[in-house]
């Protein structure tokens, strides 16, 4: 299918959705699909979960180019739906053109806290703290005394996350070597397998043998290379243990889910504002299943639930990337 006639399908889809009944959520997923076992997939999960346990239904879109996201915006908030839920730094700017025109429509904003709009719900997460806590357990799994950090699109998000987990690495043992590639510097960087898998090789050739991934789609590359390979990865957004059981230390959990649970159970009460998601909060954490066990020691786990609380409590800081536009512990 071409991108002009995916685009007519994606809108003639929308346009039938315009005699349903009003209040009935929207999910607008960000490029690279609702099943990217990461970022949009958490999203879907907590659709889903919602689904299920109320017996409603919502209306979606898979995106499949920067033009279709205010066009989405438009056609869900004038079929009625609401709230409309986006996924995604880059649907700030279409947000900022299309919310003021809907000011009976809530918005839900996920990964984005900088808008001036009273009908949005802005969702951030601290990153950096469950980074953090991934980069410690790296560091004590590591043999080489060399972990490695993917990210997918070169922005301040993805540094976000690569600078809270250098400074957990770093933490745990601070002559640790990390070596950091981002996959690109435009959005296909966020599904780029291929890539993924290339940039693991030759991170793995300079002697990292545990590999945190928070590239998107990207990341899948990363994990099977990893396990191929013989050396440990690191999830993102997702638990993604399962996908290689005993190959993947743990996954950073960002709780896009809950986020998307939360806001589609409010529906119309749906309260707006800005909202950091962190530790405290449960929106971000690591994963512990039977699929990484034998990994995790207890000691290894006792270390780093000691920091996690240690890091509520206001004990232990973690810089944020955000407020000093750079990361001593880590270069890019």
């Amino acid at each position: 299918m071409t991108l002009m006639k995916s685009m007519m399908s994606a809108a003639a889809a929308l346009a039938l959705t315009a005699g349903a009944a009003l209040a009935e959520p929207a999910l607008i997923f960000d490029l690279g699909g609702k099943f990217d076992k990461s970022f949009n997939e958490a999203a879907h999960n907590g659709a889903q979960r919602w689904a299920n346990e109320t017996g409603g239904t919502y209306r979606e879109i898979e995106l499949q180019s920067e033009a279709q996201r205010e066009q989405a915006l438009r056609r869900f908030a004038e079929a009625g739906a609401n709230p409309v839920i986006t996924m995604g730094f880059a649907m700030a700017d279409p947000l900022s053109a299309v919310a003021p025109d809907y000011p009976d429509t809530k918005f839900v904003a996920v990964d984005v806290t900088w808008l001036d709009a009273p009908n949005v719900r802005q969702i951030g997460f601290a990153e950096h703290e469950g980074s953090y806590l991934v980069g410690m357990l790296a560091a004590m799994a590591s043999k080489t005394g060399t972990v490695g950090f993917i990210g997918g699109m070169d922005i301040p998000l993805i540094r976000h996350f690569g600078c809270g987990y250098a400074q957990g690495a770093k933490a745990v043992n601070p002559d640790i070597k990390i070596v950091a590639n981002m996959t690109g510097t435009t959005p296909a960087a966020w599904n780029d397998p291929v890539k993924g898998s290339e940039l693991t090789k030759a991170q793995i050739s300079q002697g990292a043998d545990v590999i945190y991934a928070a590239a998107g789609g990207t990341g899948v590359g990363v994990l099977q290379t990893a396990a191929d390979e013989g050396i440990l990865s690191i999830g993102v957004d997702s638990n993604q243990n399962h996908l290689h059981p005993g190959k993947v230390l743990t996954s950073m959990l960002k709780r896009v889910d809950v986020a998307v649970y939360d806001a589609m159970k409010a529906g119309e009460n749906l309260e707006t504002g800005v909202f950091t998601l962190g530790l405290a909060e449960d929106g971000v954490g690591y994963a512990l299943d039977e699929h990484n066990a034998p990994l995790i020691t207890d000691e290894m786990k006792a270390a780093v639930d000691e920091a996690r609380q240690k890091i509520i409590d206001g004990e232990l800081e973690v810089v944020s990337y955000y407020e000093n536009d750079s990361c001593p512990a880590l270069q890019f």
